[in-house]
């Protein structure tokens, strides 16, 4: 796996393609883009750093210009569990906490060395409720990412077996598994390590088998 990986700062090409995410669900106008634009913040974020701890109140939701975040719960005998994986192009944040203003029952960290746009819930929430377009964005993203996409992964633990749910995560995002390791990505698709491992030797010899 490797430790580092590039990281551009070009600010301007990072805010570009948040707009580009933003227009994929529903475009806004060039005065809502500056609004958010004017409260988007680009952050360079080190491998293991932590953007919310357990606890705390949720303040900002995230943009994943580059790299891999986590939001992970810890029991009461303090094992982690991962709740889910996000990767580039996807936002991330706590949801509850964020909504009903509590303290959040997940933490955020980075598992790789990568690059987000922090944007705070309030102030975007502001400006959703004083502008149409941004409203319908929201209303867009909620029902694509949060309901939908949401019940295609619960549907797929059941529907699919272990070796088409690791299948589908590599079309998505086929250098996952050179970026973290590979316990999260068994994690994230619910096996063991040891699953994933005899998955990936399957996969390797049938790809040898038609070579």
């Amino acid at each position: 796996m490797q430790e580092n990986r590039n990281i551009d700062t070009n600010t301007v090409n990072y805010l570009e393609e948040f707009k580009e995410t933003i227009h994929s669900f529903s475009p806004i106008t060039k005065a809502s883009w500056d609004l958010v634009k004017g409260i988007a913040k680009v952050r360079n974020v080190r491998k293991g750093e932590k953007l919310l701890l357990h606890g705390h109140h949720a303040k900002f939701i995230y943009y994943i210009a580059q790299g891999t975040l986590r939001a992970f719960y810890i029991d009461d005998s303090g094992n982690v569990f991962n709740k889910n994986l996000f990767l580039d192009k996807e936002i991330c944040a706590s949801k509850v906490s964020l909504l009903r203003g509590i303290p959040s029952f997940l933490g955020i960290d980075a598992l790789e060395n990568s690059i987000v746009i922090s944007i705070p819930f309030n102030q975007f929430s502001a400006f959703i409720h004083e502008n149409d377009d941004l409203k319908n964005f929201y209303i867009a993203y909620i029902q694509n990412i949060w309901i939908i996409e949401r019940e295609q992964r619960e549907l797929s633990l059941v529907m699919q077996n272990a070796t088409e749910r690791y299948q589908a995560l590599l079309r998505k995002h086929p250098d996952i598994e050179h970026r973290i390791p590979l316990y999260h990505v068994a994690s994230h698709i619910g096996i063991t390590p040891t699953q994933l491992s005899r998955i990936r030797k399957e996969i390797k010899n049938a790809d040898l088998q038609h070579m």
